[in-house]
């Protein structure tokens, strides 16, 4: 490959100039800052600069965001500390999901057989009830299916069905998850 003849291409980061700078030297240090652990602030700013975020959604320190303006958060959403949402490309979040610490999702990729290492952005999608527990990867172009969960330090590039355990690298289905909505109902006797 050579690097030297890469470029984007067609693909733009989807805000004008501006904007990514005051998102890399105020918004991004503010929302990843050690010494900002409220949770509605770093909401607020994110909202600022693009994001769609639901309510109660609860945001670690150390949390890195690429591009809010690709981001969609639903409701009652738990993001642990160092989780990095590598978004080059647009990441849904629905209600309910827990991102567990360090967990890093990565929307780009590259095509190892074109000379100039072109650039391949896809999205991320994670449905509803999902938990992705500390230090998984998930890849471009996935869609964690309702209620799955991908355990810990487990990594996909393919796509999880709704209500089931996946585990390793690559990650396996291990065994299946009660059904979401009977986990829903559950909690809410308690």
């Amino acid at each position: 490959m050579r690097l030297d003849n890469y470029t984007l291409g067609s693909y733009t980061p989807g805000a004008p100039y501006s904007q990514q700078i005051l998102w890399y030297f105020i918004g991004s240090p503010l929302v990843e800052s050690y010494w900002l652990p409220i949770s509605s602030i770093k909401v607020s700013i994110l909202r600022l600069f693009g994001a769609t975020i639901g309510k109660g959604v609860r945001i670690k320190t150390g949390v890195k965001i690429k591009f809010p303006w690709r981001l969609t958060i639903g409701n009652h959403v738990w993001i642990g500390e160092d989780t990095w949402i590598d978004n080059l490309a647009n990441v849904t979040i629905e209600n309910h999901v827990c991102l567990s610490q360090g967990v890093y999702l990565c929307t780009g990729n590259h095509n190892w057989n074109h000379p100039n290492f072109e650039l391949i952005p896809a999205p991320i999608y994670i449905q509803e009830g999902s938990w992705i527990a500390a230090k998984s990867v998930i890849g471009p172009g996935v869609t964690i299916g309702r209620g799955a969960v991908l355990a810990l330090g487990s990594v996909t590039g393919r796509s999880l069905e709704a209500n089931i355990v996946y585990s390793g690298n690559p990650a396996q289905p291990i065994k299946k998850r009660a059904e979401w909505e009977n986990l829903a109902s559950d909690t809410s006797k308690n």
